[in-house]
């Protein structure tokens, strides 16, 4: 979800192993999960997944679901896949100091499964900006690599809202082995000007927070405005540790805005950058993508913009109705059997489909199971795999085939609520 500083992008990119490893700490947090062998199992039938997801700041709201998702999905499977027994780690990307993803620690978590011969399958990572520090480090290690989460274009194609290079660079051993299973931002910037346009927005004043997420969304909406009749009247990007954003939201007042709109995550000034545009626009509409479609953004008490907001702000996550998708009422009652709660982030049943997507891949495999390469080859050959989010595969790029956006809404209570889904037909090309 994404912008790296010149510095940090310059390292992350510099192709090897061995030059990441000078980018920071090579510490990470670990945890195997519930329903696995031991950490230490040393048996010749035993595989290794990791996952590296922030799991400190902001973003925990979406991503303890997703890692509770994650676990359920081995606990059902008996924490195996077919005759292998699987040994989850769930690693931590984000530092307590950073307060979200961290380049060092993302890193790390790379690094240690690359070393591990027996890793045949990362999650990850859940923001953009930080797969384009894993990815060059698992592909050198041929570690097949799946985000649950990661929506900017450039990892994959160099579709416009992409920088020069991508994805070339991501990749230097010359053989793709990230995927993902949520749509991209090209999809999900024509969903956000479909709803914008349904709300009567004329004129939309967008920030960004620089990274590659962030900007990279920004830019894809200012392409497409067209073909939704969207105006966009600035594009501008914010430094996410600026105590406010009080000018800026005078600049928009000026600009005639009627309507906001942030690309970014929810820990890169989010929350203060709306306060202090609707404190200069009180009626002006606020819109956002996934990275701030949680109750960290939306939810007073959690931490996010105060409830008089709520009425006005309206934002995309590419999980719909969780009780509609295809297994969807049998995931949410054996998640709140587990977990006690029957109404988890979306992101919950992401995390769910990603080891789903892993254990029966390596199932499928039979005694290859334990291969990187056969477990690579087997994922960019899914073409219909019928799943809890139902039918899809993945395109030559590693890119999901699902097409469709939920709109979401703030319930009473603060945290978003589906209203509907979103299937735009018209993206840039």
């Amino acid at each position: 979800m994404r912008f790296l500083g010149h510095a940090v992008r310059g390292c992350a990119l510099a192709g090897s192993v061995v030059a990441l490893a000078a980018c920071g700490s090579s510490s990470s947090s670990s945890g195997s999960g519930s329903g696995s062998a031991s950490s230490g199992a040393s048996s010749s039938k035993t595989v290794d997944i990791y996952s590296s997801l922030p799991l400190q700041g902001a973003s925990t709201a979406q991503t303890d679901p997703m890692v509770n998702g994650i676990k359920l999905a081995l606990s059902e499977a008996g924490g195996k896949a077919g005759q292998w027994t699987v040994n989850y780690q769930s690693l931590d990307d984000s530092t307590a100091a950073a307060g979200k993803w961290d380049p060092g620690q993302t890193a790390a978590n790379a690094r240690k499964a690359a070393a591990d011969p027996k890793a045949v399958y990362y999650i990850g990572e859940f923001n953009s900006g930080a797969s384009e520090v894993s990815i060059p480090i698992l592909n050198q290690a041929g570690v097949p690599q799946v985000s649950p989460a990661n929506t900017y274009v450039g990892l994959t194609t160099n579709l416009p809202g992409s920088a020069p290079g991508e994805p070339q660079k991501y990749y230097p051993s010359g053989t793709r082995t990230y995927l993902r299973i949520v749509p991209i931002d090209s999809i999900q910037a024509a969903a956000d000007l479909m709803a914008m346009k349904q709300a009567g927005c004329t004129k939309v004043a967008v920030a960004n927070d620089k990274e590659a997420y962030g900007a990279g969304l920004a830019t894809l909406l200012e392409l497409e405005k067209g073909y939704y009749g969207v105006t966009i009247v600035s594009n501008t990007g914010i430094d996410p540790t600026a105590p406010n954003f009080r000018s800026y939201a005078s600049t928009t007042k000026g600009q005639g805005a009627d309507c906001f709109f942030f690309a970014g995550i929810v820990s890169n000034g989010a929350v203060q950058i709306t306060k202090d545009v609707h404190s200069a626009l009180p009626t002006a509409k606020i819109f956002g993508a996934d990275g701030v479609c949680t109750s960290s953004y939306t939810q007073a008490k959690a931490g996010g913009v105060p409830a008089s907001i709520g009425p006005l702000l309206q934002c995309t996550v590419a999980t719909q109705d969780l009780s509609a998708y295809p297994g969807g009422k049998a995931f949410l009652a054996s998640y709140k059997a587990k977990y006690g709660s029957g109404s988890p982030d979306p992101y919950a049943i992401y995390g769910y489909e990603v080891m789903k997507l892993a254990l029966d891949t390596i199932k499928g495999l039979g005694a290859q199971g334990n291969s990187k390469s056969a477990v690579l080859k087997a994922l960019f050959s899914t073409t219909s795999r019928n799943s809890v989010l139902g039918t899809y595969g993945f395109d030559k790029n590693g890119d999901t085939t699902l097409k469709s956006y939920g709109l979401y809404k703030v319930a009473p209570d603060g945290t978003p609520a589906f209203y509907k889904t979103l299937t735009p037909t018209k993206t840039v090309t």
